[in-house]
C-alpha cells in the first residue's frame, strides 16, 4: 500500500511544484513585463483545477506516510530525528504555504491589477520556493538524507 500513496504523492508533487515553476519562470514574466492581470487569471483559472487536488492529495498521502514513519503526531515537530526533522519541515513548508496562499486569496487578489502585480509576483516566486522544498524535504525523507 505505501508504494500506491508515495506513488500518488509524487504524482501530485509533480503537477504542483510543476505548475508553480511555469507559473513563476514564464507566466509571471509575461504578466509582469505586460502588466497584465489577466495573463495570472487565465493561468490560475485552468490550474487551480488541478493543482487544487493536486495539493489536497499530497497532504492527505503526507500525513498518511508520515504517521506510517512516525505514529506519534507529537513527534513530529520534535525535529529529534532525521526523519521528525524532515516531517517538521514539511509541516512547516505546508503551514508557509497556506498562510501564503491565504493572504493572496483574500488580501492580494481582490484587489489585483497592474500596480499591485509585483506584489503577486512576491507570493508566487514564494509559494514556488517552498514547493522546491516540499521535493526536498521528501526526497531526503525517502533517502535517508542528504
Amino acid at each position: 500500500m505505501h508504494t500506491y500513496i508515495l506513488l500518488l504523492h509524487i504524482l501530485a508533487a509533480t503537477i504542483w511544484t510543476g505548475g508553480h515553476l511555469i507559473l513563476a519562470f514564464t507566466v509571471l514574466p509575461r504578466a509582469l513585463k505586460a502588466r497584465d492581470t489577466g495573463i495570472l487569471v487565465d493561468f490560475e483559472s485552468g490550474f487551480e483545477r488541478i493543482g487544487i487536488p493536486a495539493l489536497i492529495t499530497q497532504v492527505l498521502t503526507g500525513l498518511w506516510m508520515a504517521y506510517e514513519i512516525e505514529p506519534t503526531l507529537s513527534n513530529w515537530f520534535t525535529f529529534s530525528g532525521e526523519d521528525t526533522n524532515y516531517i517538521g519541515l514539511k509541516l512547516a513548508t505546508l503551514g508557509a504555504t497556506a498562510l501564503l496562499a491565504l493572504n493572496a486569496r483574500f488580501r492580494v487578489i481582490p484587489t489585483l491589477r497592474a500596480e499591485t502585480l509585483p506584489l503577486m509576483g512576491w507570493h508566487i516566486r514564494a509559494v514556488t520556493v517552498l514547493s522546491v522544498v516540499f521535493v526536498i524535504a521528501g526526497v531526503g525523507l525517502n533517502q535517508g538524507g542528504f
